[in-house]
């Protein structure tokens, strides 16, 4: 599943695109450039501690992200775990798969959703529909 996950992060890095221009100053992406966002769900059945224990025992914090990936966003979202978005070289996506299967797992149950930045173009189109 996280495979076509990051397959179709790749076929979104571009379709994205096409979207209407941003308004604002949004950052734009070249086209070797995706977004990620990955969903670091907290495995509920164990103590918070205990999941903290795992990730250091498995160098979570020292591999992630790896280098050359730049974090968009980093948020803890509650009765969820951590929401993390990740800008990256279409070139990396192998690199960051392979830092999560090895440091992350068994602590977090991940998630993987294609991304794009909106918020200009969201934020202009309101102020137009006023």
């Amino acid at each position: 599943m996280a495979i076509a996950a990051f397959a179709a992060a790749l076929a979104f890095g571009t379709a994205a695109q096409a979207q209407s221009a941003p308004a604002d100053k949004a950052t734009a992406a070249s086209d070797s450039t995706i977004m990620v966002t990955i969903f670091f769900k907290h495995d509920q059945s164990r103590p918070l501690g205990e999941l903290n224990a795992q990730l250091e025992r498995q160098g979570f914090y020292k591999a992630f992200p790896p280098e050359g990936v730049e974090v968009v966003s980093w948020y803890v979202m509650m009765g969820v775990g951590q929401v993390v978005t990740l800008r990256l070289p279409a070139s990396q996506l192998r690199e960051v798969n392979r830092v999560i299967e090895n440091s992350a797992w068994g602590a977090y149950h991940t998630e993987f959703y294609p991304t794009y930045d909106y918020k200009a173009v969201g934020i202009a189109k309101h102020a137009t529909a006023k």
